[in-house]
């Protein structure tokens, strides 16, 4: 007897794939574009077995968010052995190279921020994150209220660089990276940030 074409997936093999293609589905596609019939019709399986996995459209979105955040957080965790600046140059380099290879993916995802609240939740939770890691490298001791200020302030400048970045590539990845840590050590500067200025020094 011959073993069979195709084998059964365990569960969390297949709930992975669909993430995957679902993150896929969503960078070319807006959230009200897709259904779940539409989205089991382009990943390939029954509607009845995608409600098995997730049991809306929004469960399955929100799924691929927390996916592509952990993958962000894994990717740009900074060098705990280096100083706080080239910690942050480290992570901005994966950052912004998560971003290069993902643009399409990305520009959604900003596009989505004033209608689809589950992205605009993710991104405030991942700037509250990302700015808490940067300051507690700089400020172990506690952060002066004005350089959280800058910090929080910056992390959106930095998603709107990064779109214009995208959209015109006239300057290179690593003239934005430069780019981007000079305006955080200008706002930091103009808090009465001496620590990371005694870094940089």
């Amino acid at each position: 007897m011959t073993n069979p074409a195709y084998r059964r997936l365990k569960a969390e093999e297949r709930r992975r794939q669909l993430l995957e293609r679902g993150a896929e589905l969503f960078a070319r596609h807006s959230y009200d574009e897709l259904s779940m019939r539409e989205i089991a019709r382009k990943v390939g399986i029954s509607k009845p077995l995608l409600y098995h996995y997730f049991p809306s459209k929004r469960a399955f979105f929100e799924a691929t968010l927390a996916q592509a955040a952990a993958e962000l957080r894994a990717r740009t965790e900074p060098d705990p052995t280096l100083p706080p600046l080239d910690q942050l140059r480290g992570s901005l380099e994966a950052f912004l190279e998560l971003i290069d290879n993902n643009a399409l993916a990305y520009s959604k995802l900003m596009q989505s921020l004033s209608s689809v609240p589950e992205v605009r939740e993710l991104i405030d939770d991942v700037r509250t994150k990302t700015a808490a890691r940067i300051l507690e490298g700089i400020y172990p001791d506690g952060a002066p209220p004005k350089a959280r200020a800058a910090v929080h302030g910056w992390l959106w400048f930095m998603d709107g660089a990064c779109l214009n970045w995208i959209e015109h590539r006239d300057i290179s990845r690593d003239e934005l990276r430069d780019l981007l840590l000079g305006t955080l050590l200008g706002a930091l500067t103009a808090a009465d940030a001496i620590p990371l200025a005694a870094q940089v020094q």
